[in-house]
């Protein structure tokens, strides 16, 4: 995996499945992190290849529940980022994926209260000892690339010791959200405090925060110096802010969202989140499409709200011939 010069896909929860990764890389998405997986649910799943969708599946033992989903296409490119406070379980849970993804990353930067009370996310930002043990045992025991993402620290000089002290473990890159724990999203993000990071490390760092439109992506670059740019909300909203032709109007690339699902069978309950999160963003939820989503019990409902039912039934009568074929 390479981190030079690349544009990537912060991880989101419920947003960052299958279907929405590869509209990221449709549009120009260069590496595409799946959404945080906590490592207790992962050592629970075993890995199944999906014939009949085209997928590595990794499904908790003794359910239908897929807890993640990836494909061949993507498989140079994906990030797996894990929640953990607990290097052996983080270990054995890197283990059971590493070999479909192109590299294992840890969340050491969310600061929802689910994250933290458990010692995830941002919880490991004030436990160095332990951040080095979790990469430490990563580093030694697997060949896929090992990363983290980390937010500032209240100093930044604290941030850039802590940054220094990852480094030497030998991780690939380092991607650093320009906020604090405190922040909120609508806090300008720290580009300068970002750049004293980047002056200090040898290891590419991926800078994160404050990027709206494509132009963004070199702003950033420019005034941190990092080797490479994510962004989040910015591509929920659009994923076609990654395209250098210019972003497609958001009502054509939500519909490409949907037929997306629809192909890749996705969760119900996270295609229709991250459909909330765009039209909620653009429109508004009491609108008949919103409250039509909101109903939605399954993908054949939301393909009737968009208009794609001949679409999910071709889908679906694959599938069909494709399981009788077997």
């Amino acid at each position: 995996m390479e981190y030079e010069n690349k544009l990537v896909l912060a991880p989101m929860v419920r947003v960052g499945t299958l279907p929405f990764r590869l509209l990221a890389s449709d549009y120009g998405a260069d590496i595409t992190y799946a959404e945080e997986i906590v490592d207790h649910k992962m050592i629970k799943c075993e890995r199944k290849v999906n014939e009949c969708i085209g997928t590595t599946d990794f499904v908790e033992k003794g359910t239908d529940n897929v807890v993640f989903r990836t494909c061949n296409q993507e498989r140079n490119r994906v990030v797996f980022q894990m929640g953990t406070s607990d290097a052996v379980r983080a270990l054995k849970a890197a283990q059971i994926v590493c070999k479909d993804v192109a590299a294992v990353d840890i969340n050491m930067g969310c600061p929802k209260s689910f994250s933290v009370s458990g010692g995830m996310g941002a919880a490991l930002l004030t436990r160095p000892d332990l951040i080095h043990d979790i990469l430490t045992t990563l580093r030694r025991n697997l060949d896929t690339p090992v990363t983290c993402k980390i937010r500032l620290l209240k100093s930044s000089q604290d941030t850039v010791e802590l940054a220094r002290r990852i480094e030497k473990i030998g991780v690939s890159a380092l991607a650093v959200h320009g906020r604090k724990v405190a922040d909120r999203p609508r806090d300008p993000a720290k580009w300068d405090e970002i750049a004293d990071i980047v002056s200090t490390l040898s290891i590419p760092v991926i800078a994160n925060g404050d990027v709206f439109e494509y132009d963004d992506f070199q702003r950033i670059k420019v005034a941190t110096g990092a080797s490479s740019v994510m962004v989040a909300r910015a591509a929920l909203w659009n994923a076609s802010i990654f395209s250098p032709k210019g972003e497609r109007h958001w009502e054509d690339v939500k519909q490409e969202y949907v037929r997306k699902s629809i192909l890749w069978d996705n969760d119900i309950k996270s295609t229709k989140h991250t459909l909330r999160e765009i039209i909620s963003h653009h429109s508004c939820l009491e609108l008949p499409e919103g409250k039509a989503v909101i109903k939605s019990e399954n993908l054949a409902a939301l393909a009737k709200v968009y208009g794609e039912e001949e679409y999910y039934r071709s889908v679906s009568e694959n599938r069909f011939s494709h399981n009788g074929r077997i």
